[in-house]
């Protein structure tokens, strides 16, 4: 019963959207393309690594099992020096600490460029 009201709304929503995207003259959409500012954001650096959970540990290895040679909180700033699979070799620069965490928890917000 309650799947079929969900189709029952799904397809009385969909009949009211039809019209009002047809309501649209032709000619609108070139000039809203046109407007658009010619930007590419390619030549940006890239977005530094975050922490997006409230701590990480930092192993000796790429490896859960291995030894914890440190703590990164959120709001530690960090150094990414390079991967391997999932887990990041990082220094901290608050701590001075050099070590793996995991990619899970830590990671690079992402430019979307439109040109």
């Amino acid at each position: 019963m309650r799947s079929t009201r969900i189709a029952v709304s799904a397809v009385m929503l969909g009949a009211l959207a039809v019209p009002m995207l047809s309501a649209t003259p032709a000619s609108a959409a070139p000039a809203a393309v046109a407007a658009l500012p010619a930007y590419s954001c390619h030549h940006l650096p890239p977005l530094p690594y975050e922490v997006h959970t409230k701590a990480v540990t930092i192993r000796s290895k790429a490896s859960s099992k291995s030894t914890a040679v440190g703590i990164l909180y959120m709001s530690h700033r960090f150094g990414v020096h390079k991967k391997s699979g999932n887990w990041l070799y990082i220094t901290d620069k608050s701590t001075g600490v050099k070590g793996w965490v995991s990619g899970t928890y830590v990671y690079r917000d992402v430019r979307m460029c439109l040109s």
